[in-house]
């Protein structure tokens, strides 16, 4: 009987495993209903990178997340006192620019506000 156990056992564990994970980032499309909708879809989707900043530093930027499906490009959710803003197709590059960047803000406003927004 323990034969016939351990097989299935370890199948329900995957399944189990699969079931309560994020969503497959491949399965993202950029259809959002809302900002919020989008933000809850993306923060518990599965990502390949899924990285975050150190942003105290600053004095207008209290969080940076990026999420990439394929290391390339990825959406980059910046949050402040009083909104987020998320960004779809910015490059990795850009990304560990931003996290290099003597001032946070300054960087976002010259080289990611107005040219990667998710438009809803």
């Amino acid at each position: 009987m323990i034969k016939y156990f351990r097989p299935f056992f370890l199948i329900l564990i995957v399944l189990l495993t699969a079931s309560c994970s994020g969503q497959d980032c491949s399965k993202i499309n950029n259809d959002f209903e809302s900002y919020q909708s989008a933000l809850k879809i993306i923060k518990s989707s599965e990502f390949k990178i899924t990285d975050n900043c150190d942003t105290s530093k600053s004095s207008w930027i209290y969080n940076a997340d990026f999420y990439s499906c394929n290391g390339i490009k990825g959406f980059l959710i910046i949050e402040t006192k009083s909104k987020a803003y998320i960004h779809k197709e910015v490059p990795i590059e850009k990304w560990n620019e931003f996290k290099k960047a003597k001032s946070f803000g300054k960087y976002y406003n010259q080289n990611i506000k107005n040219r990667f927004q998710l438009i809803i």
